[in-house]
């Protein structure tokens, strides 16, 4: 019997050659590993429909959408408040920021059907071009835009950060968790990180937010 003779292949070829076998199964079209039955022909699967009743800039609003729908789209598409932006939609810019229940949240990342009796505030629930909200007229004032579109989004996140502070809720850069927050430039920079602007206002953005403050402590 012949013995059996040591094959000339590495141990890193032999690992390199096993990571290739399983890249190329992880390539193969989703059908050809797990066939799929077809449906039947004429059979349609019905959408999901739910209603939502809650309030929107004061307003009493009941929907009937379908329950894959984003509080963002709510708001867009069917209420047709179009000041809430639509930036990533992956809740990494926060030009979709509003505020549901007097906190801030990214609209975008959440179910419309999930806000069920919430109090809902847009921008536009915030101040008209007559009379402006404080931090609107701030952000005018201090040229905290320049394209405008993140701006909607970066006053709801504003209006949110003053009122967190103003409870004493700490952020990353609080030294001491349990004192009142103070309203320093790295507090306002880190809590309004959540909102991307591409033009580069964020200094004027600090300036704006820093008045409506001291406006509130006078």
């Amino acid at each position: 019997m012949q013995q059996a003779t040591a094959l000339p292949i590495s141990r890193r070829d032999l690992l390199i050659a096993g990571a290739a076998s399983g890249t190329a199964t992880a390539a193969m079209p989703a059908d050809a590993q797990t066939p799929v039955a077809p449906q039947p022909p004429g059979v349609t699967v019905p959408t999901p429909m739910a209603k939502v009743t809650f309030s929107v800039n004061s307003q009493p609003r009941e929907l009937e959408v379908d329950t894959r729908t984003t509080l963002l789209d709510a708001l867009r598409e069917h209420l047709h408040l179009t000041g809430t932006k639509k930036g990533c939609d992956h809740g990494q810019c926060g030009a979709c920021t509003v505020m549901v229940d007097g906190r801030r949240i990214n609209s975008c990342l959440t179910l419309a059907v999930m806000h069920e009796g919430a109090q809902v505030t847009t921008v536009e629930g915030l101040g008209t071009p007559r009379n402006l909200h404080p931090m609107q007229a701030a952000f005018v004032k201090h040229d905290g835009y320049q394209c405008g579109y993140c701006t909607p989004g970066q006053i709801c996140s504003a209006v949110g950060v003053l009122d967190e502070i103003r409870r004493g809720i700490p952020s990353h850069v609080s030294a001491d968790l349990t004192a009142r927050p103070l309203l320093s430039a790295d507090e306002l920079r880190e809590r309004m990180s959540g909102n991307i602007c591409r033009c580069g206002a964020y200094s004027n953005i600090v300036d704006a937010i820093t008045e409506v403050a001291a406006r509130a402590k006078a």
